[in-house]
């Protein structure tokens, strides 16, 4: 089998819609497993109705509305017939979702957010199965929740490899289109699950490794992996070869174009990743397999913007050893600080880190109590693999420098505008 993955972007509207199936048609689809994401801004709009349920409940009815006018505008256009039964399966789902928020007693932010969130999936795939069903691209939907099976750490949920492995292999249909929800799975007590923001690519994989499929390709608006992101560089240039170890790294460093998680079930099994162009789809795209480390050999260039860059040294100018540097990243796991970078001397340490939970404060009064504390907020951290002395330079132009590391491969540099 073949699994391909279609984000948002590829499904925001009903023109991006048929073009998922004019993809398919051009490409073949017998043998194929479609992995979906919730359709454009759907999981922001979530969100939001999930920020409403705890905290403005005057507001929350009209952010449902938006995301009910949205899904059932696309519809509309998509269905001549308004006798069809996606008007009443996408009803039925917003009905579910009401219920939820009408019956829920937990108090727990991140169990409610996946049972919400998931609903952006669940209706994408039923609108876009009925859809190909009506043009005559016959297809089987299925409901991932009963495939991939999680622990219950809610929004990060960690995959139980040998149930999901049985029931993959065992109830998935062959020789068919399916169609399934990217981002999604369930617990042991079947409460909805998602394995974190965009894990839509980290599902493609889990179904290849399961099933041992000839490839993964990831639809994308690009015409497939680049070594630059185009927002912050000129002339980017297409990566025609990557191999697993280089995409790894670059996926640790902060490239977005693979989800990290990916690669690894891929690479166990050497199951081959394309990531190819929904607009251009004959386009060959980049392929991630075993081989060449990089085709052509260039500089790549990664950027994390809004990081923090602390630094931290002992108040009585006594070594920073190893014992203080544990107690410091079990203070970073506490307040999930995500680390990019690292630098230490006999009485310093300093990292870059990014407060995706805005949890800085919090730490900071505890650091404070044990170091002295000094911070840079909203700096840029950038990733240059296979760096040159040239490639530098575009780096630091117009920059403040606050800090720079180099390793035979990779530099990185902490900047302020």
């Amino acid at each position: 089998m073949k699994i391909f993955k279609f984000g948002g972007a590829s499904l925001k509207d009903v023109d991006g819609v048929k073009n998922v199936a004019d993809v398919l048609q051009k490409g073949g689809h017998d043998d194929v497993l479609l992995v979906i994401s919730a359709m454009g801004k759907t999981t922001n709009a979530f969100e939001l109705v999930i920020k409403n349920y705890f905290d403005k409940s005057n507001e929350l009815q009209s952010s449902i509305q938006e995301v009910k006018k949205y899904h059932n505008q696309i519809v509309l256009e998509l269905f001549e017939d308004e006798k069809n039964e996606v008007f009443q399966v996408v009803n039925h789902h917003f009905a579910d979702l009401d219920y939820f928020l009408n019956h829920n007693k937990s108090p727990n932010y991140n169990f409610v957010y996946d049972q919400v969130v998931s609903f952006g999936e669940i209706i994408s795939t039923t609108i876009i199965s009925h859809y190909f069903n009506y043009i005559g691209l016959k297809n089987n939907w299925i409901d991932v929740r009963n495939f991939i099976k999680t622990d219950s750490n809610y929004r990060d949920a960690n995959v139980d490899w040998e149930q999901t492995q049985k029931l993959i292999s065992k109830n998935v249909k062959k020789k068919t289109l399916n169609i399934t929800q990217g981002f999604l799975g369930s617990d042991e007590n079947s409460f909805t699950t998602t394995l974190g923001r965009e894990g839509s690519d980290y599902t493609a994989a889990i179904f290849a490794y399961c099933l041992s499929a000839e490839s993964v390709t990831i639809w994308k608006d690009v015409p497939g992996v680049l070594n630059a992101d185009p927002r912050y560089f000129e002339n980017a240039v297409l990566l025609n070869q990557i191999s697993y170890r280089e995409a790894i790294e670059l996926a640790f460093y902060g490239a977005t174009v693979i989800h990290p998680k990916t690669l690894q079930p891929l690479q166990k099994k050497e199951i081959p990743l394309f990531v190819k162009s929904f607009i251009n789809p004959l386009l060959p795209g980049t392929r991630v397999a075993k081989g060449e480390d990089l085709s052509p050999k260039t500089p790549c260039f990664i950027v994390k913007k809004n990081q923090l860059l602390l630094s931290l040294s002992s108040i009585d100018f006594s070594f920073i050893m190893e014992e203080n540097i544990s107690e410091i990243f079990m203070l970073f796991h506490q307040f999930k600080m995500k680390v990019s970078l690292i630098q230490n001397s006999a009485i310093s340490f300093s990292v870059c880190i990014e407060d995706k939970f805005c949890n800085f404060d919090e730490l900071r009064a505890l650091l404070s109590k044990k170091f002295k504390v000094s911070y840079n907020e909203n700096v840029s951290l950038f990733t240059i693999r296979h760096f040159t002395a040239a490639a530098a330079e575009i780096v630091e132009k117009d920059k403040v420098v606050l800090l720079k590391q180099i390793s035979r491969e990779t530099m990185q540099i902490v900047t302020k505008e």
